[in-house]
Formats: C-alpha cells, structure tokens, sequence
C-alpha cells in the first residue's frame, strides 16, 4: 500500500501562473489527498514559491529545472532548490540519436552528480519513450543511461506511461532501476482507433498492483500522479486518478 501520492505540476499547468493562482492550486490538490508536488518549472520566485507550498501543505518532492544553470552554476542550482525545500533537481528529457551524444549528456550529468552529491543534493531524470529508440550502437538511450549515469548522485523520475509507449515493460525497468528510482510517475494509457493517449489513472490499461507491487519492491520514494492533456478540467482528471489510487492502494 501507498502511504501518499503527489502531482507533477504539469498536470495543472494552465492555473500555475501567479502567486494566487498557485496558491488555489496547492489548496484544492491538498484537498485531494496530494501531500507533495514535483515542478514543471516556476513562474514566481523560487521563494515564494516554496512559502506558499509548505503554507499549503504540499511539500515539493523534485524538479523539472534548467540543466545548463544546474551544470554552470551548481552553487545557484542547489540555492534555488533548497528554496523550494527538495534535494532533488532534475530535466524532464533530452532527446539524442547518437550515441556520442548521449554519452556526453551522461557526463555533463555525472558532473553535475559530482558537484551537488557532498551536499546531499541528487540529478534526477525523467524519461519519455524516445529513449527506447534503438540507436546505432545497438543498446536504446535508456540502456545507456541506466549503464553511465552515477547510481549514487543520480536517480530517475521514471515515467509508466512513456515506458509502455516505447515499447517497455514498465516492471522490468522498475526492477532494472531497483534503488535509483525517487520519483515514478504514475500515468495510465488508453487505447482507441486513433492510438495510445495519457487518461487517468484506472481509466487505461495499465496493470497498478503489478506496478505499484514492483514500485514498492524497489524502494521508490514518491508516487506523482501525471496527466499532460485532460478530456476538460484538469483538476476533475487529476481528482479522477487520486480518488482510484486511494481507493485502491492506500493505507
């Protein structure tokens, strides 16, 4: 069973543009049941940012922030996190067909690792399904990263949906990544005529207790519910998905 859940600040993107609307934000996920919020990016100062999430009882969990500031200036990367109450500061992605490409992301990233781990702070990486494109070298960007990125000042935001949609078993990686996953993202997948697309969770086809069994196993820290598009209102979605996992599969 799942002691909390989270939201990825994405899911509701439209209201997260002024300290008001922030603020209302955090207050109706709250009421939801969402006790921690994982960043898309901040559009009022880190400061207040932060004030107003622990004011509203959302502790942040992790970030999607800049990697050029994180890799230039740790020192102001860790002052803004810190800020936002989270050792945890990552990107949502790259995008790389070359392997030489990706090997040097991998190293840009163990330095950043490198600089921020002394204190206490991780690089976090969340994947989407392009890195299950098998690249010229034979292995997939995922297989890449998961072979160079520091276990230790490294961890993944992994990402249910976009590993089912580039053609992975969302358990395996859970168990390949067993302790170096902070954040899952949990994401459900529909089906019809047109394709796969992103719906709440319970609405799709992916298997939770399988997940949620092997998520648990592998010592992930924060569960944070993800919707990028919604069928209407976004906070009757992101309300959809809290009511089923605490229904569910929580205490």
């Amino acid at each position: 069973m799942i002691d909390a859940i989270g939201l990825q600040l994405f899911s509701i993107r439209p209201t997260m543009d002024t300290a008001e609307n922030i603020r209302m934000s955090f207050r109706r996920i709250r009421e939801m049941g969402y006790t921690y919020a994982h960043t898309a990016g901040c559009a009022i100062p880190y400061e207040e940012f932060g004030r107003i999430a622990r004011e509203e009882g959302i502790e942040i969990c992790g970030t999607h922030e800049d990697f050029g500031l994180m890799l230039r200036d740790p020192d102001e990367a860790m002052r803004i996190h810190e800020l936002l109450g989270t050792r945890l500061m990552g990107i949502g992605g790259f995008h790389a067909t070359d392997p030489d490409e990706v090997s040097r992301f991998i190293e840009q990233a163990n330095t950043i690792a490198s600089n921020v781990r002394p204190h206490g702070f991780k690089f976090t990486y969340h994947n989407h399904s392009h890195e299950f494109i098998r690249l010229k070298n034979g292995k997939t960007v995922m297989d890449m990263l998961a072979e160079g990125l520091d276990p230790d000042g490294t961890s993944f935001v992994l990402d249910t949906y976009w590993v089912q949609h580039g053609g992975g078993d969302v358990r395996h990686w859970i168990e390949k990544l067993a302790g170096r996953i902070d954040i899952l993202h949990l994401k459900d997948m529909g089906r019809d005529d047109n394709g796969p697309y992103i719906t709440e969770i319970g609405n799709g086809n992916l298997w939770w207790e399988g997940i949620l069994a092997a998520a648990q196993k592998a010592g992930v820290k924060y569960y944070v519910v993800e919707q990028d598009s919604w069928p209407g209102d976004p906070f009757d979605s992101v309300r959809q998905s809290a009511e089923y996992l605490r229904a569910n599969f929580m205490n």
